[in-house]
């Protein structure tokens, strides 16, 4: 976005569809490998359709990347460790996000980066990951492509950032994250004209938005299909 852009000062728009609650056991490790064991019809979040498109064009220009979609079991439930970008990096900086970056030359594809750049940002090396799998990549405004690659961080691991990429490290609760009445769509006008749209989902002094949120809200579609084909319909949906 253009310098000075403020995400949390832009206007909400009003959201008519009403979403699917998940319930309590949708959103427990066991029920999330086996929607990801099954073959689930499931579809994009709507309002970037063409963003999730954009992995399967030809299009120029574009720099491919991937993140870690990271898990963490706990004795509480399921959370979501995130990150919050170093301040003087030249993308995305100081934004939440998930562990990071563009796939290289040295990479064998989109989960062996995951995989690299997890270690390389956060210290959480391979052996601590369960990958579960992926979803569609995301075409950002600053023109990468970002393929989200999810799996669960077993325990026994230990944080070790890396500061010149990350500035904090920290998780948020899977239920806060996949419940709908916390996903707020903004529309922002552009300077050049039309405007654009993007989802936020603070928690906190935490503002997660954009990229981050589209793919929090892709994890919501698949388990919201996942919950109906395979039947959980008798726990209490999520607080």
């Amino acid at each position: 976005m253009v310098p000075g852009f403020d995400p949390q000062a832009q206007p909400l728009v009003s959201q008519s569809q009403s979403l699917l609650p998940l319930h309590n056991e949708t959103l427990q490790l066991d029920f999330i490998q086996e929607a990801f064991r099954h073959r689930i019809d499931w579809h994009v979040e709507p309002v970037f359709t063409d963003s999730f498109r954009a992995e399967a064009c030809k299009l120029q220009n574009i720099i491919q990347a991937a993140v870690f979609f990271p898990l963490v079991p706990r004795p509480d439930g399921m959370y979501v460790l995130l990150t919050r970008r170093a301040t003087h990096l030249s993308n995305h900086a100081g934004q939440i996000s998930f562990p990071g970056g563009r796939i290289e030359r040295s990479d064998s594809g989109a989960i062996a980066a995951a995989l690299r750049e997890t270690r390389e940002e956060i210290g959480v090396g391979a052996e601590y990951i369960r990958l579960l799998g992926t979803h569609p990549g995301f075409l950002t405004t600053t023109r990468f492509i970002m393929k989200p690659v999810i799996g669960y961080i077993r325990p026994g691991f230990s944080i070790h950032a890396e500061p010149t990429e990350v500035a904090e490290v920290f998780e948020v609760p899977l239920s806060f994250l996949l419940d709908p009445a916390h996903h707020n769509l903004h529309r922002a006008q552009l300077p050049e004209g039309g405007h654009r749209l993007y989802f936020s989902i603070p928690w906190g002094s935490y503002f997660i938005w954009g990229a981050t949120a589209a793919l929090i809200r892709n994890l919501y579609h698949h388990l919201a299909a996942a919950q109906i084909k395979l039947g959980v319909e008798r726990s209490t949906p999520q607080a």
